[in-house]
C-alpha cells in the first residue's frame, strides 16, 4: 500500500510535504520549489488535495494545487498515482498544469504550460 503523507523529493530537487491526510482522501502540506518563474529564491507555498481511496491492492491516484502566491501570480494543478516497487519504494509519477496570469484575452495563449 502506498502512503501519500511524508516528504517527497522530485527530479528537480524540489521538495513536498504532505503532512494531514484524512481518512475521506483530503490532504494538505507544503511544497518547496526549486524552480520559480520569477528567478528569485525558492518559498515554500501552500498545498491542497484529495487522493482516491484505493482498494486493498489498488494504488491511489491524486490530485492537488499548489498556489504560489508568495513570489508568483501562477497555480499549478498536478494529477497522478502512487505505486511501490518490488524492493517496496515508494514513487509518485505526476503531470502537471502551470496557470500564469495575463494582462488581457489576447495574451491568454501563453498562459498555461
Amino acid at each position: 500500500q502506498c502512503q501519500l503523507n511524508g516528504l517527497w523529493r522530485n527530479d528537480q530537487d524540489s521538495l513536498m510535504e504532505i503532512s494531514v491526510l484524512r481518512d475521506n482522501g483530503d490532504f494538505q502540506g507544503q511544497y518547496l520549489t526549486r524552480v520559480t518563474l520569477s528567478g528569485g529564491c525558492a518559498q515554500i507555498s501552500p498545498l491542497r488535495g484529495a487522493q482516491q481511496q484505493p482498494g486493498e491492492e489498488g494504488w491511489p491516484t491524486f490530485a492537488f494545487t499548489v498556489r504560489w502566491d508568495k513570489f508568483s501570480n501562477a497555480t499549478t494543478a498536478f494529477v497522478g498515482q502512487c505505486f511501490v516497487d518490488a524492493g517496496g519504494k515508494e514513487t509518485l509519477r505526476t503531470m502537471w498544469l502551470l496557470r500564469e496570469a495575463v494582462e488581457s484575452l489576447e495574451e491568454d495563449w501563453k498562459a498555461t504550460r
